[in-house]
């Protein structure tokens, strides 16, 4: 399994940036993808999910109308576009890879497999 994230960069204040997940090493449909970010002495937080099966989404109450999650089947990738950014979205982001299509947010432990994670920081 294999999770390669790219799209991560600097912006300003109320830019966007479109963030990519490609996938590798299994069957993207029998899959959750979730986005994550972090920044350094904090936890792990879960942005967005989706199961993959059936493009069902959650967001997180922070991002809710800001961020999209989408996915490319024939691609096996899922992106984060990201639009009206703010100084406190600057972390680390994430994807990860549930083989039990769960899509949960609140906790990082759920799923199994991670990417090496893309810088987005935002600028006042």
């Amino acid at each position: 399994v294999r999770l390669v994230e790219s799209g991560g960069g600097l912006v300003q204040s109320g830019g966007s940036l479109r963030l990519s997940c490609a996938t590798s090493g299994f069957t993207f449909d029998d899959y959750a993808i979730a986005w994550f970010r972090q920044v350094p002495g904090k936890n792990r937080e879960g942005v967005s999910c989706i199961i993959n099966r059936n493009g069902v989404a959650n967001y997180a109450d922070s991002v809710k109308g800001r961020f999209t999650i989408s996915k490319d089947d024939a691609k096996s990738a899922v992106y984060l576009q990201m639009n009206n950014l703010k100084p406190e979205d600057t972390a680390v982001y994430y994807c990860a890879a549930d083989p039990y299509r769960l899509c949960v947010l609140q906790d990082p432990g759920v799923p199994d497999y991670w990417g090496q994670g893309t810088q987005v920081t935002v600028s006042s």
